[in-house]
């Protein structure tokens, strides 16, 4: 045992690599709906190594925490300037007025128990259940001036403040929007009500359109048929059957056929015409294509003729393309480029949005289109920018992406001596955000894939979190001694109180239909497991509309105030 801690004195990377592995295992631990989650695993496990009395050196854990935010800003720009101008603007407000609210409980609850800056940016941070805020709160006290052992006082309670009070503020959150929320505004038998016919409402779509675009996000079906039915006693053109099955109530599209002497035909025209005897293969969805036996014929298993190539891609819808400014689904599946083309799903900010025809698309949105290969070479370019798989990330923009933040963070302006600043954090967060949008606009450079984005949220932030864990284990005990069972109680406080308060501007102010207000109440706190927990409450996943704009704007805010609490509570 002493070899080994003497070890992790001498190689702290091993320490910092433990309590990450242990951390993320711990915060996937579940007892029913009940988990620590992984930032506060990593924290506790970090805090516990800690007591070997481990020094960490080095930048690391700058370097980790500005990925991480740089990481955040990216995610989240495309919508956040969107919103700005959009038809988001009433969830933007309702953001601004739900952040707002948190800094000001905040701020008076740390007045009214004379909490300093470190324990009021802790509390922050934890019945905010918004982790980067140790990490700018941080950088802001360091820019003050202050003594070493004032700094270090002060840094050193955060860690502890914030494992104190965020239990209730992730398990409180998604009690309060998924039970509270729906008995304030009604019940849930009326809000469950509600929200299926808002959703009905949705998903309406003109009589010649396709009344198959439902909420399920189902796969797409290529099936083969022989041509046996009355229907076909005449020849019939593909464009008359696609448009038969039409007036069915089905998008399905004819997409190759073997004629009676055994050719294949993989690009049928409007004009090619079917015969019995024939077998043609269909596309769709799933359920626009089961049952087709009763009007075709019977169902074959022909492997030659269902032997060709089928593309998923993800599309980032521009201006410049048909996904233009209040175009609905239901507008985008009329296009003629649309032929063939099965929209799978629509992603907005990395969260997966329902699919109803008269949800609105806008620039920056993803959605991941199936086809035959030529319809979707055909139809993505006019759609946007095909965001085809790849293991690259363009290092180039990042790492000068994150440099420009950090200066611009770092500029300073004193105001009566009082040095204000965005800090290198917050400037890296800044960053994320401009160049995010940036690449949603121009997308052909700064690709950062998905993975690669998750990797440095994820990571970044759970490495900064383990390194604070370690550094602060020694002073953690005597630091909860100090802050007491009277912090959780608190933090309880700074958790409700906004979140109750929401629910009642945003359907009192705002006449948000309750689902969405809901919805909007979790991104405001950017708290994506009240999310779930709403969806599941509701047997719906319209809350998603609600939670895509406001998840912007609180990532951004709410990061941001670690730089006011600090600024106010000095």
């Amino acid at each position: 045992m002493e070899w080994l801690v003497t070890t992790m004195r001498n190689n702290p990377s091993l320490a910092i690599f433990l309590v990450i592995g242990l951390g993320f295992f711990i915060g996937s631990l579940k007892y029913k709906s009940f988990s620590l989650g992984t930032v506060t695993s990593v924290l506790l496990v970090g805090v516990l190594v800690g007591q070997l009395n481990i020094p960490i050196p080095g930048p690391l854990k700058d370097v980790s925490f500005l990925l991480f935010l740089f990481a955040i800003g990216y995610s989240v720009g495309p919508q956040f300037f969107q919103a700005l101008r959009g038809d988001g603007i009433k969830q933007v407000i309702f953001a601004v007025v739900i952040c707002v609210l948190c800094l000001v409980v905040t701020v008076v609850m740390g007045k009214i128990m004379h909490y300093d800056a470190g324990e009021t940016i802790g509390l922050f941070s934890g019945s905010m259940t918004i982790s980067a805020v140790i990490g700018v709160g941080t950088d802001t006290l360091g820019n003050l001036g202050l003594s070493q052992d004032q700094l270090a006082k002060m840094t050193s309670v955060i860690p502890v403040c914030y494992a104190v009070t965020y239990l209730f503020g992730t398990i409180g959150t998604a009690y309060l929007l998924a039970n509270l929320g729906p008995a304030m505004l009604g019940g849930i038998k009326k809000v469950k009500a509600e929200t299926a016919e808002l959703a009905k409402k949705m998903n309406t779509a003109s009589a010649d359109d396709d009344p198959a675009v439902i909420i399920a996000n189902r796969p797409v079906a290529f099936r083969a048929y022989k041509v046996e039915a009355d229907y076909f006693d005449e020849p019939r053109s593909v464009a008359d059957i696609e448009a038969y099955m039409m007036k069915q109530g089905r998008r399905v599209f004819v997409e190759r056929l073997r004629d009676d002497s055994g050719k294949i035909t993989d690009d049928p025209s409007g004009d090619t015409l079917v015969k019995k005897g024939y077998e043609i293969v269909l596309s769709g969805r799933r359920e626009a294509i089961v049952g087709d036996e009763s009007w075709i014929g019977t169902e074959v298993t022909d492997a030659e003729l269902l032997n060709f190539p089928a593309t998923q891609v993800d599309v980032t819808l521009t201006k410049k393309g048909v996904g233009s400014r209040g175009m609905t689904v239901e507008d985008l599946r009329r296009q003629p480029i649309m032929r063939g083309i099965v929209i799978k799903t629509i992603k907005r900010a990395g969260v997966e949005i329902p699919f109803l025809a008269q949800v609105k698309l806008l620039p920056g949105d993803v959605i991941t289109i199936i086809g035959l290969e030529r319809e979707v070479k055909a139809a993505a370019p006019q759609l946007g920018y095909a965001d085809r798989p790849t293991t690259k990330t363009d290092l180039i923009f990042v790492g000068l992406a994150i440099f420009i933040g950090g200066i611009i963070g770092a500029l300073t302006l004193r105001i009566h001596n009082i040095p204000i600043s965005l800090s290198t954090s917050g400037g890296a967060l800044i960053s994320g955000l401009f160049f995010g949008w940036l690449r949603s606009k121009h997308p052909t450079f700064g690709r950062i894939p998905q993975p690669a984005v998750w990797l440095m949220n994820n990571l970044g932030l759970n490495l900064f979190i383990a390194v604070i864990g370690i550094t602060s284990g020694p002073s953690f005990v005597s630091g909860f001694k100090e802050v007491g069972i009277s912090l959780f109680l608190v933090g309880a406080v700074c958790t409700a109180v906004p979140m109750i308060l929401g629910v009642i501007i945003g359907q009192k102010i705002f006449k948000f239909p309750a689902a969405i207000n809901l919805g909007c109440c979790a991104g405001s706190r950017t708290t994506t497991a009240s999310l779930g927990a709403i969806q599941e409450s509701l047997g719906s996943t319209l809350p998603a509309m609600g939670y895509t704009v406001t998840y912007a704007i609180g990532n951004t805010l709410l990061i941001l105030w670690g730089v006011a609490i600090v600024l106010l509570m000095m």
